[in-house]
């Protein structure tokens, strides 16, 4: 069974991340919110959280690692240098490394979005520096890395994990009543 890390640093975006874990668990993929520091984690929204486990050497052994937007959320993610090595290990590794609203800036600070096509936050186009191409798509996947937008687009960030995984996501959309609601393909 596959196993994704999804990272929690203070000041992450609820919505994302919940939303994340929840479609991954609904798919039976294993995924567990892995914190950068301590076991209770304040959001975005004053929502706290309770990690599964804390950053350590064990997390490189996951299959895939999800970054979750929310400032500071986001800014804490690119300034921890055990998030940094971790996301150069799973690159090197070839494994999935997954961001999505202004998480990007951790990927481009692990020099990650070299010459790889990407997109973010609306406006993180212009605070990114890299070679790589911003595109506007919802979501964007080139090779290993997957990006997304922002809130909005955490369902379909999270069913593109689930497909990229190997798993079933249309089943996952189909018990959600994904269609009916938003008219979505």
């Amino acid at each position: 069974m596959k196993k994704v890390a999804v990272l929690l640093a203070d000041g992450f975006e609820e919505s994302e991340t919940l939303t994340i874990v929840d479609i991954l668990r609904r798919a039976e993929i294993t995924a567990h919110l892995i914190s950068i520091d301590s076991e209770l984690v304040r959001g975005a929204h004053d929502i706290v959280v309770k990690a599964d486990a804390i950053l350590g050497a064990e997390t490189s052994q996951y299959d895939m690692v999800v970054l979750p937007g929310g400032m500071p959320g986001a800014s804490n993610l690119k300034q921890s240098d055990q998030v940094i090595s971790l996301l150069k290990e799973m690159n090197s590794s070839n494994k999935y490394v997954a961001a999505m609203c202004a998480a990007p800036i951790a990927l481009a600070e692990a020099g990650l979005l070299e010459n790889k096509q990407f997109t973010a936050y609306v406006g993180y186009e212009n605070k990114i520096e890299t070679t790589g191409t911003f595109k506007e798509d919802i979501v964007v996947v080139d090779g290993n890395l997957i990006t997304s937008r922002g809130p909005a687009t955490s369902y379909a960030f999270a069913y593109k994990l689930v497909d990229v995984l190997g798993g079933d996501s249309m089943k996952v959309k189909n018990r959600m009543v994904y269609f009916n609601s938003f008219n979505a393909e």
